[in-house]
């Protein structure tokens, strides 16, 4: 199994890490070591790609979204082949419809 990580989840990251560092005052360090968390749970997949559940807001795609938490935030990815397709770090204390169609 190979992870890609799409633009749309490295832009959804970056957004997340902006908002915890200008918005809510997360000092630089905690949120480097958030990222590097992110990025250590989503290669767990490799050896276990269904580990996440079903995303039921982005069902209706029909594409077997699945996510993954770390604390507040959700992993989306979806299995295709034996590719894995990280599409979105979605911060869950956001209403859930704000979660993009990917």
């Amino acid at each position: 199994m190979t992870i890609v990580y799409t633009e749309q989840s490295l832009n959804s990251l970056q957004d997340l890490i902006y908002f915890l560092i200008e918005e809510q005052g997360i000092p630089l360090e905690t949120t480097i070591k958030l990222r590097g968390e992110l990025f250590d749970k989503t290669e767990k997949l490799i050896n276990q790609p269904y580990l996440g559940q079903i995303e039921e807001y982005l069902e209706h795609l029909d594409k077997g979204h699945r996510r993954l938490i770390h604390e507040h935030i959700k992993i989306i990815y979806r299995v295709e082949k034996n590719i894995i397709y990280i599409t979105d770090f979605f911060d869950s204390r956001q209403d859930p419809l704000k979660m993009k169609d990917f």
